[in-house]
């Protein structure tokens, strides 16, 4: 049975590699190596050592995965033929892509893989910076770095910074989770006698040293706290300390029951800076809402029920199946269509859940919303099963009729009946807003901040006049008013 030999030719220098691999490369007829581009084959040709290198794929393909790729396959029709031996940078098993796809394809293949380690990049580069990688260290590929895979809390050895773009985008992606001037090490030949280590500002990595193959960098672990304000955990630890035993007394008093108003009072904090289109009021905003989950998620964890783990895997795991056209292979034209989806989805999902209500179009209609919200909600549940009206007309015969009701029952004096029809008006008038296309929650959030403006122009005009509304005649307000609604409309 023929066998391949991959060995690590160590970080840089003849002095790194070790002696087994040295007779290993020695004696071995035929040597191939992904790159000629690494110092020490320099050295081994001294050494009356050849090889044969696989660069020509580098420049026959657009994309590293094709080079891996191709370069493993031509090994594996070497291997049919004759013993071999594949020598790589470093060592075999770290950030060496096409070692990883000969152990994949091996398993089938007729032939034995024997692999030899060699002092990889990690060796020299923990050495060079006296760092214990037992603390939490990450080792990332430059060339594919994601901003959600990195743990700023420990130590980071980004790999493969080679050329100034690989290098501005590391920077550029550092810099979503790192001050600007945070200070990173750029190493080139870790180990070697030529080993140069540059710590830069983080702005300054792309330009600041020159790179090669043989570089990497080195992100120190976050000691400031404050830097760690953006991170989740971070924001879990803080709810956590507030909730615990030296935390505050009045977050260690919250209920869900307690907690239930500030949620929807801070739902609306949030409607308004919408409409005030403030960026950064929606900023704040939005995070005293994320307070309120947290709170909840840290009380069900408090008491062993849930975390927020357990939120976020199940809003994650509803969003998956709840978009198959994005996350499976069913296919939607419009918006209409996801829609149509995500209602079928739903009941399926109420249906296997053994929700004996599931049947009921109005189940679906949140107990908790604000009552022109509820109505709309409603009307649009019942109208999908055709109890709705075709035309605008007769809604507006309701209203008619509505009104004389309710006048009917100011006559009798009776709250009850009165409060009753008044509420019948309202619905009516919500079915109108939606045939109209008008969201009648918001129309009357227009009319409540356009009277409070009006009406706060009405008391600076008589502030400025030296008067006291209270002691202001209601022609006079009247007269005011009028002048108001042609300054804010």
């Amino acid at each position: 049975m023929k066998q391949l030999t991959i060995v690590g030719l160590g970080a840089g220098e003849l002095d790194q590699i070790t002696v087994g691999i040295y007779r290993q490369l020695k004696e071995t007829k035929h040597v191939y190596v992904r790159t000629k581009h690494h110092p020490v084959l320099q050295q081994l040709e001294k050494e009356g050592i050849s090889f044969q290198s696989f660069d020509d794929t580098y420049e026959a393909h657009d994309s590293f995965e094709a080079v891996y790729e191709t370069i493993s396959e031509k090994i594996i029709e070497l291997v049919k033929h004759e013993n071999i031996l594949y020598a790589v940078p470093g060592h075999p098993l770290i950030a060496e892509q096409t070692v990883q796809l000969l152990i994949k394809k091996g398993k089938s293949l007729p032939f034995n893989i024997n692999i030899i380690g060699g002092q990889s990049f990690l060796d020299a580069m923990f050495a060079s910076l006296q760092i214990d990688p037992i603390e939490g260290c990450q080792i990332v590929d430059g060339t594919a770095l994601q901003k959600d895979m990195l743990q700023v809390r420990q130590h980071i050895v980004i790999s493969q910074v080679y050329d100034a773009f690989i290098a501005s985008e590391v920077k550029l992606t550092l810099m979503e989770l790192l001050p600007d001037d945070y200070p990173v090490k750029v190493v080139t030949g870790a180990g070697m006698t030529t080993e140069s280590v540059v710590t830069v500002p983080l702005f300054e990595l792309d330009r600041a040293v020159e790179l090669s193959n043989l570089t990497a960098v080195y992100v120190p672990p976050v000691e400031d706290e404050t830097l760690l304000y953006q991170d989740f955990s971070k924001l879990r630890d803080v709810i956590r300390m507030l909730r615990g035993p030296n935390g505050c007394p009045w977050d260690k008093e919250q209920t869900h029951e307690s907690l239930k108003r500030y949620l929807i009072e801070e739902a609306y904090e949030v409607l308004e800076a919408i409409d005030e289109q403030d960026d950064d009021h929606l900023v704040e905003e939005l995070g005293d809402v994320l307070l309120q989950v947290m709170l909840h998620a840290q009380i069900g964890e408090d008491e062993g029920w849930f975390s927020v783990d357990d939120v976020i895997r199940t809003l994650t795991e509803k969003m998956i199946r709840r978009h198959p056209h994005v996350f499976d292979t069913v296919n939607v034209e419009n918006t209409q269509q996801v829609v149509k989806n995500w209602e079928e989805i739903k009941k399926a999902e109420k249906e296997a859940s053994g929700n004996q209500d599931v049947n009921s179009v109005l189940k679906a209609v949140p107990k908790g919303l604000p009552a022109l919200m509820k109505a709309n909600v409603i009307q649009k549940q019942a109208a999908k099963v055709g109890f709705d009206w075709d035309d605008v007309a007769p809604i507006w015969m309701k209203l008619q009729e509505e009104i004389a009701e309710f006048f009917s029952e100011i006559k009798s004096d009776d709250k009850t009946k009165m409060t009753k029809e008044l509420g019948d008006v309202l619905f009516v008038i919500v079915n109108l807003a939606r045939y109209y296309n008008i969201d009648a929650e918001e129309a009357l959030q227009l009319t409540n901040e356009k009277f409070k403006k009006r009406f706060q122009l009405i008391e600076q005009e008589l502030s400025q006049q030296g008067l006291d509304i209270k002691n202001v005649p209601l022609e006079t307000l009247d007269e005011i008013w009028e002048k108001t609604k042609l300054k804010y409309k």
